[in-house]
């Protein structure tokens, strides 16, 4: 691979692809009302809508990472593309509660090829001080991705149809398709063996998980528990594991996966629960909720506009630390503040201070996951950054849901969530700083 002298349209296909399915997800946040509405869906079914993604994205999330590195990312990139904007046009002309399901669990296979091949693209594509622009793109795109989609949805939603925000994936899908084949280089490929019962038990084991963690069943719970402890030995036998367990030898990387995962944990939580809140307490529109996020989102696209510069000054894993920091501080802010003291002072101010923290938490995390990591192994390191950002979410947001279903009063159930979310936030701050050296420059 020669060094790029330009990030050329290689950097816009990696981006933009990632910022589609994550704005994809959020969309559904601002949606729910008038998706249940036109499918007629009772509260049950409405949650699978999202449930139905969150489990295929994070049951396929490891396989499609190691066959990038085993079969070659370009071709299972397109494959991604492909299933995604099928699935998508699927998603948009659902006319019962069943299409409309099972399309959002292929849609989440879909995602689950795009997300860590597109990073392990990108760490193909690029080297040095690009590469570590690139990866704070990367990771401002995941925090922005998410945001936007409360706006656009909302928007959407309100002067359109919720329909069209899962539509338009698919001129974009087949666009970026066209520009991968033309413009993306396939990777070296060394032959391997593939894991096939490493696959499988990775599949079974996330969705198990996140199907426990959804429906609060603690036996499914155990049972895929004890699964990761099969998995792991049986991992630790071969040569061709689905997850090298040298990936955890680096006391960072490994942290970045943890903190990764606490950081999912609190901000779905915030992302979910926040826009119910307004529409209840404040009486927004999904349109009105949506936008009230623009401090967050604008903040956050600021903040990594001047990331790489301080990445270069202070060094990543202080930057990382220090976005945990201002986030945790932000999220501390909400709690103490009261949400009858509306909108402006009690979450557009706070916002600012996360989207901040956000902007310059998410691209350090992720070039500490892939940090020192072999080639060959690009797409098993990228896979697991992606399933800590994906499972996290639902886990957090079930704990939440679990604690808090018996609150009434609106201001308790604020000062309860906001609660749950600053000691996850707090957790993760703890392991940043056990596992990063402080003289790291």
């Amino acid at each position: 691979m020669k060094n790029k002298k330009t990030f050329g349209l290689v950097l816009f296909i990696i981006l933009f692809s990632y910022f589609l399915i994550l704005m994809d997800n959020s969309i559904i946040f601002t949606s729910t009302v008038k998706i249940s509405q036109d499918l007629n869906m009772n509260e049950s079914s409405l949650s699978w809508v999202s449930n139905a993604y969150t489990i295929t994205f994070g049951g396929f999330l490891l396989l499609a990472g190691r066959l990038g590195d085993l079969m070659g990312r370009k071709i299972i990139f397109v494959s991604g593309l492909f299933i995604f904007g099928l699935s998508s046009l699927a998603v948009g002309l659902s006319t019962s509660t069943e299409m409309m399901i099972i399309a959002r669990a292929v849609q989440g296979i879909g995602s689950a090829i795009i997300a860590p091949t597109s990073l392990a693209l990108l760490m193909d594509s690029y080297q040095g001080n690009f590469r570590m622009k690139a990866i704070s793109y990367y990771g401002a795109t995941a925090g922005i991705g998410s945001s936007f989609g409360l706006i656009l949805g909302g928007w959407l939603t309100s002067a359109i149809s919720w329909r069209v925000g899962f539509l338009l994936n698919v001129p974009f899908s087949l666009l970026l398709i066209v520009l991968t084949l033309a413009k993306v280089q396939q990777n070296e490929i060394k032959p391997s063996k593939i894991d096939f019962l490493g696959s499988l038990l990775s599949v079974i084991i996330s969705v198990l998980f996140v199907y426990g963690i959804t429906i609060s069943d603690l036996l499914i719970i155990v049972a895929s528990l004890i699964l990761i402890l099969v998995f792991l030995l049986w991992e630790k036998r071969i040569t061709y594991a689905l997850i090298p367990l040298e990936l955890f030898k680096n006391r960072t990387r490994t942290g970045s996966y943890i903190a990764r995962f606490t950081f999912m944990m609190a901000m779905l939580t915030y992302w979910f629960i926040l826009p119910q809140i307004m529409q209840k307490m404040y009486h927004f529109s999904p349109l009105e909720s949506g936008f009230a996020f623009l401090p967050l989102t604008l903040v956050n696209f600021i903040a990594a506009l001047f990331l790489p510069k301080l990445t270069k000054a202070l060094g990543n894993s202080k930057v990382m630390i220090l976005g945990q920091v201002i986030l945790l501080t932000g999220m501390f802010l909400s709690f103490i503040s009261q949400p009858e003291w509306g909108y402006f002072y009690a979450m557009a101010f706070q916002m600012m201070i996360i989207g901040l923290g956000q902007g310059w938490l998410l691209a350090p995390l992720t070039a500490a996951g892939v940090a020192g990591v072999s080639p060959e192994l690009s797409g098993a390191a990228s896979g697991l950054t992606n399933m800590m950002h994906q499972l996290g979410g639902p886990v957090g947001l079930s704990i939440v849901v679990l604690f808090s279903s018996s609150a009434i009063d609106l201001s308790a159930y604020y000062h309860l969530i906001m609660a749950f979310i600053t000691v996850f936030l707090l957790i993760g701050f703890l392991v940043l700083i056990f596992t990063n050296p402080v003289n790291e420059k």
